[in-house]
């Protein structure tokens, strides 16, 4: 398998945080370049040193990096769009820049090398027993019974592929009935609110950090032959915004976020504030470590934990409120 070097560059300060972020993510191995710790070392290093090469010497001045590898197939493309999501989020929460620059840039890849690359391994797939995921540029005639939902995710997450998307789908299927208002909390693609649509909700409003996610939701939905008056994009972090908290606000039947641990509990309150009585909320993107501490602070908001189902260390719950 081919893997792309993704250098994140951050402070000392902000090893610890983003190392447990990407963690959540999914990405288990790091490398980290601080020149805290290598100044460290000169000033107590012993006297079994006898030479320190200048490429190492460099370390002492270099910007604090840590560096991730990512596979070049459809879930590095997910993960790389969940570290940036999650490097904007951090961001706007950094008003002093205690964390430095927060930036992720490729090594020895373009950008959009890296966009086409992976897309030799997105094919049709079937979902649950009613949907078939389908990119924008692979052809599928066999549908049956099924629905096709359309997905050209550019540089955004929710592909289908991944565990944590499938298990929102199937979660979705069983839930979603006709007439339903849903809200998509991280939407990236816009796959789940798509879906939603597709399985007959009524009107759906989708949000996500990144703006070129919100943009190709949007796409995505035309793809799909959703009417625009049915499906509302914003761009944005509720968290931080409460003027686009306020903008979304209302009383959905369903409440879709396949974010992040950490984020997931932030936003614990607002699922409570969104979501109707009687409404359901699912959750996802959640590694399975982090399970039961996600869970639980969702659950002391009030909500009634219906099921999880978890796949290769991945978990996704429904929740009723």
């Amino acid at each position: 398998m081919e893997w792309t070097e993704v250098n994140i560059y951050t402070t000392a300060d902000g090893i610890e945080l983003l190392c447990s972020k990407l963690t959540d993510i999914g990405i288990k191995g790091f490398v980290i370049k601080d020149s805290e710790d290598f100044k460290e070392f000169l000033e107590n290093k012993n006297g079994q040193w006898d030479y320190i090469d200048d490429d190492l010497m460099g370390l002492a001045d270099c910007e604090t990096c840590i560096t991730v590898y990512l596979p070049q197939n459809e879930q590095g493309a997910d993960m790389l769009h969940s570290v940036r999501a999650m490097l904007a989020e951090m961001k706007s929460a950094d008003a002093d820049g205690t964390y430095g620059r927060l930036e992720a840039e490729l090594a020895s890849i373009r950008e959009e090398d890296w966009a086409n690359n992976w897309k030799q391994y997105f094919k049709p797939l079937k979902v649950g027993d009613t949907l078939v995921i389908k990119p924008s540029w692979e052809e599928y005639d066999d549908a049956g019974e099924r629905v096709i939902l359309e997905i050209d995710p550019a540089s955004s997450f929710g592909t289908g592929q991944h565990h944590t998307t499938r298990l929102c789908l199937e979660i979705l299927e069983g839930c979603v009935k006709e007439g339903d208002r849903i809200l998509d909390l991280g939407c990236g693609s816009g796959i789940l609110s798509i879906a939603a649509l597709l399985l007959g909700a009524e009107n759906a409003v989708a949000v996500d950090i990144e703006e070129n996610a919100a943009a190709t939701a949007k796409e995505n939905a035309i793809k799909n032959h959703i009417p625009e008056e049915d499906y509302k994009t914003y761009f944005g972090n509720i968290l931080t915004d409460e003027k686009l908290a306020a903008e979304i606000d209302g009383e959905y039947d369903i409440i879709t976020a396949n974010i992040v641990a950490d984020v997931l509990i932030a936003m614990k309150d607002y699922f409570w504030r969104y979501l109707k009585d009687g409404g359901y909320l699912i959750v996802s993107g959640i590694i399975e470590e982090r399970m039961e501490e996600v869970l639980t602070a969702i659950e002391q908001c009030g909500f009634t934990r219906l099921g999880v189902n978890i796949k290769e260390g991945w978990a996704a719950a429904q929740f009723a409120k």
